[in-house]
């Protein structure tokens, strides 16, 4: 287990006032405007950057951003350490201009660079990495931004805040005695996996007993979890431990089909935009499991299910 200490109280305690003074400051501020009103610079110790690459599982292949790139060590630790490109944006032109020395003094000024802009006009589309350690009210507002621009499957690590009710798909609390200017305190690093979209209505079939049995489903998602209702003819059954890790979705799901057999299915597949291609493992009672293909096809209407003509309204 990792060895947990605590800061000093003092420093506690000038954080929380520090803390309570910025919440104030935020009131009434817009996206656009947030990074400008939070542009105090508190940069990661090398211990957090070298820890948030590692949970990142950073490589060669990878594009890693920092937003609030300040000394631009993450950045500059990622390409060092593991090989990476990547770029970082700070909201202070000083400190895009000492990001950029120091990269270049540290032999990797031809695979990143840095740049003066607000976090909330990044193009982050290229990313496949994105850091930060920004306040959790900007890290709430960036959000959106997040989910919408970046790929399922891009890795996103914070440094000791969080996004609210996203919660981390990992996270790692350790005691860095660089931080805080070598007072010491506990880091908390945090990662989260970009999850695909699949809120909304698929339909698939699978041969069952010597037949073809068509399912049609009502997916709800929030972040990496999610729920759903499946009808196959006159039956229903609902979605158990939905999960979402990128791209890879699984969920189980028991239903009794006609003629009454209860059958436990475990879904595992790939989103691929309008479709899910993966396999399901199908056991009916006092049967053997059986592993079948499974594709499944997004629909855009709202008929749940087309033959018996229920609709979802």
């Amino acid at each position: 287990m990792t060895e947990r200490r605590h800061a000093p109280h003092r420093r506690r305690t000038a954080l929380a006032a520090c803390g309570a003074l910025l919440l104030g400051l935020l009131a009434g501020a817009k996206p656009g405007q947030a990074q400008e009103r939070f542009s105090l610079y508190v940069p990661s110790p090398q211990s957090v950057a070298e820890a948030m690459a590692k949970m990142a599982n950073v490589g060669k292949s990878d594009v890693v951003v920092d937003l609030g790139s300040g000394d631009g060590r993450i950045v500059t630790t990622a390409a060092r350490l593991h090989g990476a490109r990547g770029f970082g944006v700070d909201i202070n032109p000083e400190l895009v201009e000492l990001a950029s020395s120091i990269a270049r003094k540290s032999g990797v000024g031809d695979r990143v660079s840095f740049m003066h802009q607000n976090v909330f006009d990044v193009d982050l589309r290229k990313a496949t990495v994105v850091n930060m350690y920004l306040f959790p009210e900007l890290m709430r507002l960036l959000r959106p931004k997040l989910l919408n621009e970046l790929q399922p499957g891009t890795r996103i690590v914070s440094h000791d805040f969080g996004f609210g009710t996203w919660e981390p798909d990992e996270q790692l609390t350790f005691f860095a005695p660089d931080k805080f200017g070598g007072a010491g305190a506990d880091a908390r690093i945090s990662l989260w996996i970009v999850p695909a979209k699949i809120e909304g209505f698929w339909n698939w079939s699978l041969p069952m007993g010597g037949q073809t049995m068509n399912y049609a489903s009502i997916v709800e998602q929030r972040f990496q979890v999610g729920e759903g209702i499946v009808r196959v003819g006159n039956r229903r059954g609902n979605f158990t431990d939905l999960k979402l890790r990128g791209d890879q979705v699984s969920f189980g799901l028991r239903m009794t089909l006609d003629p009454g057999v209860s059958v436990l299915h475990e879904f595992r597949g790939t989103v691929k935009g309008g479709t899910i291609e993966g396999t399901v493992r199908v056991t009916a009672d006092g049967g053997k499991a059986v592993d079948l293909p499974w594709r499944a096809t997004r629909s855009t209407s709202t008929t749940y299910f087309q033959p018996t003509g229920l609709a979802v309204k």
